[in-house]
């Protein structure tokens, strides 16, 4: 196995695990922005206000997501299997 090949594996994964977990980052991003602006306009000095939201806005776009990210990650797991043999050479 050749230092480009582990360096193109290593690329691809990172790149899946930055690809799966965008959606729910990207959420909890503008949630965690709308209540901030929120408690601003408002003068709400709540710490745990953004809790519940950020954890009802993730939990529904992990399972709105759940099918593609599931798809993603058996196809880049298919794809490493087959090309062991290969990477075994």
């Amino acid at each position: 196995m050749s230092h480009a090949q582990i360096v193109d594996l290593a690329r691809n994964a990172i790149l899946l695990s930055l690809l799966v977990s965008a959606p729910m980052l990207a959420v909890s991003l503008g949630i965690g922005l709308a209540v901030s602006i929120f408690q601003s306009v408002t003068q709400i000095q709540e710490q745990t206000l953004v809790f519940l939201p950020k954890l009802v806005g993730v939990s529904a776009i992990f399972l709105i997501a759940l099918p593609w990210m599931v798809q993603l990650l058996v196809k880049f797991t298919t794809e490493l299997f087959r090309g062991l043999p290969q990477f075994a050479a």
